[in-house]
């Protein structure tokens, strides 16, 4: 389940992000940095998915 996680975190980064731990602080934070940029937020979508 986790490489699923992974496919939609690169293509749409808080969605993965969301699949993991639902609407929480990480999806906000995600949120945030794909509004900063797109390569932060699908670092940290990376990031929150490997950590669990």
């Amino acid at each position: 389940m986790d490489a699923v996680r992974i496919i939609c975190a690169i293509f749409l980064p808080p969605l993965g992000v969301f699949l993991q731990v639902g609407i929480g602080w990480p999806f906000w934070i995600n949120i945030l940095l794909t509004l900063f940029g797109y390569f932060p937020g699908v670092l940290h979508a990376v990031w929150v998915i490997a950590k669990k």
